[in-house]
């Protein structure tokens, strides 16, 4: 072949390739140019969420309770680095890291989306942002992120019931909601922040960002902002509630409610000892975790409704009602209190050794008489006893939505086959009349029944929300649970004697302002009996430890002829519930007629001016009268049952009163 028809051939190959070439060109640039395009702007831009505020949780008064406040965070994306343990050791070397940071951040890579930013450390300072910024170029995929942190004004005057929030983990995955998988969010992890946390995580945003080569972000293109969380407006006055903790702080343990008896709106409910929200929020050290779970006033658990106590002498009022509306007691009908009751060769005591003489109900009631209550239980019977007790509000779930909720017990013949598989015996009567024995109630609960008892007979419930949004919460028309009003009267007329009489058990308590009288019912519940050897030696309740001493209890109501505010004190192992638990109800009631909350309705912005609070004593010297020093408070707690012959011993189950 010659070289002219080989160079022809060679170059028609030649042409014919390029031919081909360019026409692969001009349909990759004109028919899929559109596609690559595409294709090239997804390898260049990226889209992430962006978390919504947390909306606010606000006081009746819109003061905040619980807020938001600026929160600098340092993430990082493994994919961006080359050595991201290498990354790590970098910025720990930077920054204050808590221990063991640099191995949850490589585990939680293995599980984690390709590209989702994990997060080293928030809470970050000014400085550590500006040590992180200056150091970025040797610091790989990693970047600082402005976001928000919780923040609670009132600290631990609201842990209990607001509660706190916590980074996601796997029980919180039960939604597609994409927020659960952000680095670093936050959702309600305790109380009123996990109650309402549909409504105060909002939605989430998102933006597109252009990055470079090596995945750092350098500008945004785009952005849909999320929609924040609603605000919710609570019943409580933040005033009010600051100073029932700090009016229980003096005590080792206790925990107090103050109730609208009419409404059922709850203005306060504190629980003590108590914990710092703030430092769930910023992340807990395991150091202050172990210092809480050691403290032997058990700090994360919320009295007000999840302790559960034998409610004492307060339970006298269930078994009173009980006979009235049963028939088998009269307000008139008399009983004798020589100072103990015989029950067959058993004998139950009374608090007051030498007896109280003839006592008909509304004396029984204000002097706290056990030995009626003992006679007329066996009358009565346990069932029926039981049965008020429910329609009370006691031994039943009062829907707080709180998990920290219990029921307490509320004992019957049925329970106790049920649950102890033994039969019900009537010294058990005796000892459940005066709430004792088996009987257990929460401070919630013994508010509820209280303001049952004063505001006619209407079955109100607790209401701790009061507006969502600009929404208020509906409110409900609570129903007559049909007691005879003779029968509420006698009993009110019972608890007006305990405090405004002078042999009443908490006259030393009373409230001597026109308008303002307080009426109530003390209890002592025995935690630990003193046996007839120690009673022998002198020893008293006082000279137990601190584990083994008596609850105070106190339940009471204001104004004595309107019925308004309810509250219920206890006081665990503090003794008397005349000398201890009355006087801290006394103040507290006090305080909240003179701030009034009931008679401000919340606004629809949940914003007003709070009345000015007028301070009370701790020491409860507001009104006293000199006449008061001699008073003599009684124990209302009984002694041991005991055999009334050497010969026989009593049930283990016949406690105290």
């Amino acid at each position: 072949m010659s070289f002219t028809r080989r160079a022809l051939l060679i170059g028609a190959m030649q042409g014919g390739l390029m031919t081909v070439l360019a026409g692969r060109l001009a349909w990759l640039q004109v028919v899929e140019g559109h596609r690559y395009k595409t294709l090239a702007e997804n390898n260049r831009i990226n889209v992430k969420l962006l978390a919504p505020s947390r909306g606010l949780i606000l006081d009746r008064y819109g003061v905040a309770l619980a807020e938001n406040s600026q929160n600098f965070r340092a993430l990082v994306v493994p994919e961006q680095t080359t050595n991201l343990e290498q990354v790590l050791n970098t910025v720990a070397r930077l920054i204050p890291l808590k221990e063991g940071t640099v191995q949850t951040v490589l585990k939680t890579a293995k599980k984690s989306p390709r590209f989702a930013s994990l997060e080293i450390r928030d809470n970050l300072s000014w400085d550590e942002v500006a040590t992180i910024e200056v150091n970025l170029p040797d610091l790989p995929g990693v970047s600082i992120d402005v976001g928000e942190v919780r923040y609670y004004p009132l600290g631990e005057a609201v842990a209990h019931m607001i509660g706190y929030v916590g980074a996601v983990d796997k029980a919180d995955q039960t939604t597609d909601d994409p927020l659960l998988k952000m680095p670093g969010f936050k959702i309600g992890k305790t109380g009123l922040e996990k109650v309402l946390d549909s409504e105060l995580r909002g939605r989430a945003g998102a933006a597109e960002v252009e990055v470079n080569v090596v995945g750092r972000e350098v500008r945004e293109l785009s952005r849909k902002p999320g929609e924040p969380g609603r605000n919710v407006t609570l019943t409580i006055d933040s005033e009010l509630q600051d100073y029932v903790r700090e009016r229980l702080s003096v005590q080792r343990s206790a925990s107090a409610v103050i109730m609208d008896a009419k409404t059922g709106a709850v203005y306060a409910m504190a629980s003590v000892p108590s914990f710092d929200p703030n430092e769930f929020s910023r992340g807990l050290t395991p150091e202050t975790w172990n210092r809480l779970l050691a403290d032997p006033g058990v700090p994360l658990n919320n009295k007000a409704i999840g302790g559960q106590y034998p409610p004492g002498s307060t339970y006298k009022m269930v078994t009173a009602m009980a006979g009235l509306e049963s028939g088998a007691i009269t307000p008139g009908r008399r009983v004798f209190c020589p100072g103990h009751f015989n029950m067959g060769d058993t004998r139950f005591h009374c608090w007051k050794q030498g007896g109280h003489g003839s006592v008909d109900l509304v004396t029984a009631l204000a002097q706290s008489c056990d030995t009626y209550f003992y006679q007329v239980a066996l009358d009565i019977g346990i069932d029926k006893i039981g049965e008020m007790a429910n329609r009370f509000g006691l031994g039943v779930m009062l829907d707080t939505g709180l998990a920290e909720e219990r029921k307490g017990l509320i004992p019957t013949q049925a329970w106790k086959r049920s649950h102890l598989g033994q039969p019900w015996h009537r010294g058990e009567t005796v000892v459940a009349s005066i709430g004792q024995g088996y009987v257990q109630a929460t401070p919630l609960q013994l508010a509820v029944m209280t303001a049952r008892l004063v505001n006619g007979g209407h079955a109100v419930m607790p209401q701790l929300t009061a507006m969502i949004g600009d929404v208020p919460v509906e409110k409900k028309e609570w129903p007559s649970m049909g007691f005879n009003p003779a029968h509420l009267a006698i009993v009110r007329d019972g608890m007006e004697h305990v405090v405004m009489y002078p042999r009443g058990t908490a006259y030393g308590s009373r409230i001597t302002i026109e308008g303002m009288e307080m009426a109530g019912k003390t209890g002592t519940s025995q935690v630990r009996r003193i046996t007839k050897e120690q009673r022998a030696l002198g020893i008293k309740n006082e000279d137990l430890p601190w584990n083994h001493r008596h609850h105070a209890l106190f339940v009471g109501y204001a104004p004595y002829n309107d019925p308004r505010y309810v509250v219920s004190v206890v006081v665990e192992h503090g003794g008397g519930g005349s000398a201890v638990a009355a006087p801290i109800a006394k103040d507290l009631i006090l305080m909240a007629q003179q701030r009034n909350p009931a008679a401000r309705v919340v606004s629809p912005d949940g914003h007003g001016i709070a009345p000015a609070p007028i301070k009370v004593n701790n020491t409860t010297t507001l009104n006293a009268d000199p006449a008061d020093a001699d008073i003599e408070i009684e124990d209302e707690v009984a002694p041991e049952s005991e055999a009334v012959t050497p010969e026989s011993e009593p049930s283990p189950a016949q406690g105290a009163g």
